[in-house]
């Protein structure tokens, strides 16, 4: 008994010294490296900066895929007669793909779609018209885009979904330089100013690629929709954002330890990134400190380093904003941006404003040297006013008058023109003639200078220029309340 009680002691005295022999000798578990996880659902500490990481980032396998609900800016490439549901659409894409930070479509790439619906017009839709002898007035036409031709010649079939705000003619506008001045920002203000030059210069190169028609051909397009009995058209350079209903997988590619450091690094100054607006807005709406969000459409770089891919968020609030009013006084709206928020959730403070816009020609939206947007009117609102005028005065002059004079034709070209028309073909009468006349040069002069002003309205999927300056402090994600709210106005 006295051997075995030996054996056991000396067994249990040897594992105590191994165990405080490995307790001085083996160290400590290193902490896990924090990885840029550029995916949703990373499982990187929040607040911590790839950059800042003084230790080695691994590489690692990012999917190239483009998201769905992704807008593709999609512009008719050539004028298209309005005949039947089914009919084919060719159009081209006004702004490049990306997939992270790789580009997958080009910018001009071919894409397909055919009418999907034509709506009918009511009764009392139609009487309106015809009693402003429109007999054949505008319908409304859906379309739906379905095919990508690329540039290797491969189709690419899509299921997209036009978004509201869809199927205008649309113009780019950049906000004015500011006045310059001597100080350590001239660098930063010149690269802004190349920035929105590049932006109106890829904007001008899509819009080349369309066939758009010239005056002569506006002009008989303008004239015979004022007939009683036209066709229907939709206009070369039309735009329509499609949106994603299907992800498109491009494969994957291993994003390098060094590009992987360099994201969510120092901004430098003058920074423009291309961003789409996720949050439509509306100066008749909108109200002060109302949140607002856009995605980066392209991924921005400092030369080879990967600031911020695509996919990543811009957060944002209203800073300003006034509806339109009577007397012609226009809608303003001002936003800003204070965060960009990283595809793995991690989000920064910035301070970003408005350097370029998409907007409707119709709009007549200008940018300050701020970024703020508001609505123009008309330049042609005084020839039109001085057209009606001129007009019911020679008809009131035409001492020979026999009835249908021009002056019925002003006085009713923004009311029942068929009912003026009949009117003062039955009745023969001067009176009648001044009177017409009169109203429709007062209706005129009513419409250009004492109704409401125009709103400033940047539907869902608008794209923007915006400029951001240098980064405040790095922020963890913090909930929707919790934002500050830049006023863009001090």
């Amino acid at each position: 008994m006295a051997v075995p009680k030996i054996l056991l002691t000396a067994l249990m005295t040897f594992a105590s010294v191994a165990g405080i022999y490995a307790q001085q000798e083996v160290p400590a578990t290193p902490q896990e490296v924090p990885i840029p996880q550029l995916s949703p659902g990373s499982a990187r500490p929040p607040g911590t900066s790839p950059a800042s990481s003084d230790q080695p980032v691994p590489p690692q396998l990012v999917s190239l895929t483009v998201p769905k609900e992704t807008s593709l800016q999609v512009a008719i490439e050539s004028e298209v007669r309005v005949k039947r549901v089914g009919q084919n659409v060719s159009a081209r894409l006004m702004d490049p793909i990306y997939a992270f930070d790789q580009l997958v479509v080009p910018i001009g790439t071919e894409i397909r779609g055919e009418v999907t619906k034509i709506e009918s017009i009511s009764g009392a839709g139609r009487t309106l018209a015809g009693l402003n002898a429109d007999f054949t007035p505008i319908r409304k036409v859906e379309v739906t885009f379905t095919d990508l031709l690329l540039p290797n010649g491969k189709h690419l079939p899509i299921h997209t979904s036009v978004t509201p705000g869809s199927g205008q003619v649309m113009q780019f506008v950049t906000a004015p330089d500011k006045d310059p001045k001597r100080s350590a920002k001239d660098v930063a203000s010149e690269k802004t100013k190349e920035a929105k030059r590049q932006a109106r210069e890829q904007w001008n190169n899509a819009m080349q690629q369309l066939k758009t028609p010239g005056r002569v051909h506006r002009l008989e397009r303008y004239a015979e929709a004022r007939l009683p009995i036209h066709a229907q058209y939709i206009p070369a350079g039309t735009i329509y954002f499609a949106e994603l209903e299907d992800l498109i997988d491009f494969g994957s590619e291993t994003l390098s330890a060094d590009k992987a450091s360099s994201i969510g690094g120092p901004l430098p100054e003058g920074s423009v990134v291309h961003a789409r607006l996720l949050t439509a807005l509306s100066s008749a709406t909108a109200q002060k400190g109302q949140e607002v969000e856009a995605v980066l459409a392209r991924p921005l770089f400092d030369g080879d380093h990967l600031l911020y891919p695509q996919g990543s968020r811009l957060l944002g609030s209203v800073g300003q904003v006034q509806p339109a009013r009577r007397m012609k006084r226009n809608g303003q709206l001002r936003i800003a941006f204070h965060q960009v928020a990283l595809p793995d959730g991690v989000e920064q403070k910035v301070e970003a404003a408005l350097v370029g816009v998409q907007s409707g020609k119709d709009a007549n939206v200008k940018l300050d040297s701020e970024g703020g947007a508001e609505a123009t009117n008309s330049k042609t609102r005084y020839a039109s006013v001085a057209l009606a005028l001129g007009v019911a005065a020679i008809g009131s002059s035409d001492r020979d008058g026999d009835g249908g004079g021009p002056a019925v034709t002003a006085g009713n070209s923004r009311g029942f023109r068929l009912v003026g028309i009949l009117a003062n073909a039955l009745a023969r009468s001067r009176a009648l003639e001044y009177a017409t006349g009169a109203y429709g040069a007062g209706r005129s002069l009513y419409n250009n200078f004492f109704t409401r002003g125009h709103e400033v309205v940047f539907p869902k999927n608008t794209a923007m220029d915006i400029g951001i300056g240098t980064r405040v402090a790095s922020a963890t994600p913090s909930a929707p309340n919790a934002r500050p709210v830049a006023d863009p106005g001090q």
